[in-house]
């Protein structure tokens, strides 16, 4: 007898967050643009603003991140990157961000960060974190539990780590790309992120709606975690 599955709404409307936290990393701007002139997703120049409070989104770009090479599934039909610029250090953004197991201090959708491994990230480096699901009328109480594998890194430039979030009726594939760009006023950081799986290409407006917003959360923690680490110095 095939398992019963919640409707898409039901599970989608219980976890906005947790869609943008699954793990998956980064590539550097590479050959499209420098530390000197950014190039933004649509291929044109940007000039950051230290401090700038908001974020930079978008569902379909021109051209995909990649972390030495690798990048999102280029044929997912959830997908959405965002960008920021971060007013610290790159070594205290990139130290931030690659802490996993301090997550939980600065992102409060993250219940628990567990490494596979010891010692820095690096490629094969995995980690498994959880998020806590609430209930809803058609759903009970669980937690999404993500295991996140690095698969590409290049210290200060970018991340992409991939892995399966699993839940209750739920389980998502995702591919997420970092990148660390120097930039006058701090780092500009990028990233990209594709989802796949049946409930989520059930509804894929509703689906990368909430994929952006959980990556524009996960980017203002990040920002306001690295520039309060700064500020203490």
């Amino acid at each position: 007898m095939p398992r019963a599955r919640a409707p898409l709404s039901a599970v989608l409307l219980t976890v906005p967050l947790a869609l943008g936290l699954i793990g998956i990393a980064a590539t550097p701007v590479g050959a499209t643009g420098s530390a000197a002139t950014p190039v933004g997703a649509a291929g044109s120049a940007v000039t950051p603003v230290r401090a700038a409070g908001s974020v930079t989104s978008r569902s379909a770009p021109d051209s995909a991140l990649t972390c030495r090479g690798r990048g999102v599934d280029p044929d997912a039909l959830v997908r959405h990157r965002t960008e920021t610029v971060i007013a610290a250090p790159l070594a205290t953004v990139w130290r931030v961000q690659t802490d996993v197991e301090r997550w939980p201090s600065w992102q409060p959708p993250v219940e628990s960060v567990r490494r596979l491994d010891h010692g820095p990230l690096r490629t094969g480096s995995a980690f498994r974190w959880t998020m806590p699901v609430p209930p809803h009328p058609s759903t009970p109480a669980t937690s999404l539990e993500i295991t996140s594998t690095v698969r590409q890194i290049e210290r200060g430039r970018c991340i992409r780590w991939t892995g399966p979030a699993i839940g209750k009726g739920l389980r998502i594939d995702g591919i997420h790309v970092w990148t660390f760009t120097q930039v006058r006023g701090g780092v500009l950081m990028r990233t990209e992120e594709t989802h796949t799986g049946a409930e989520v290409e059930a509804d894929v407006p509703v689906a990368t709606r909430l994929l952006r917003e959980g990556l524009e959360a996960w980017l203002r923690d990040l920002k306001q975690a690295a520039e309060a680490r700064s500020s203490a110095r």
